[in-house]
């Protein structure tokens, strides 16, 4: 029996431009709004046997919204970014250049002391294997980089792919498989 699994992007709380490694800011007012706005889409994925967030206060904000009354995982925590938690990439890059450069070329390195975006895709996949095989659905409301990992493991993508996928804020991918083989659904538009 395969599972499906939808990850929905928790809404912002900050713009994309002050988007902070490891952030845990509650929702801000244009989340909230945007909520409201992606709310008729997104409320329906609440129908399913298990609804599950990541513990930042953002995901668990945008599930409770949504009407979903998630269960907050701790495996669904955003990447540990050790001495960059709460710094912008700008910040990083205009301290440490060099080092910011063989971050993103190298998916084992942490030189931030935290945990290693390869390890960070291992973890998300380890959480994505080891959900129950059920008849209906599992919903979850992570942060982005969550949400892009997962899409990584599941698709066999090389780490480096991870860098090239873009969550927006309330996007939501869907997952169906087992574990260990996974596929990206495609879900068809309102018409």
């Amino acid at each position: 029996m395969s599972v499906r699994v939808s990850l929905v992007a928790a809404a912002r709380s900050s713009s994309l431009l002050a988007e902070r490694f490891d952030d845990d800011r509650p929702l801000d007012q244009a989340g909230w709004h945007e909520v409201q706005l992606a709310a008729r889409a997104l409320v329906p994925l609440g129908a399913a046997e298990l609804r599950y967030c990541s513990p930042t206060a953002r995901s668990r904000a945008t599930g409770e919204a949504l009407g979903y009354g998630p269960m907050a995982q701790p495996a669904l925590r955003d990447c540990d970014m050790g001495r960059w938690r709460g710094l912008t990439l700008s910040d990083v890059a205009a301290r440490e250049p060099a080092v910011v450069d063989a971050w993103l070329a190298d998916p084992r390195s942490a030189p931030h002391g935290g945990e290693p975006l390869l390890a960070f895709i291992t973890r998300i996949g380890g959480w994505l294997d080891t959900r129950p095989a059920c008849e209906g659905s599992i919903v979850a409301v992570a942060e982005p980089a969550v949400v892009r990992a997962a899409l990584v493991y599941a698709l066999g993508a090389p780490p480096s792919t991870y860098w090239n996928v873009d969550v927006r804020p309330l996007s939501t991918i869907t997952l169906a498989g087992l574990p260990g083989r996974w596929s990206l659904r495609l879900e068809a538009g309102p018409r």
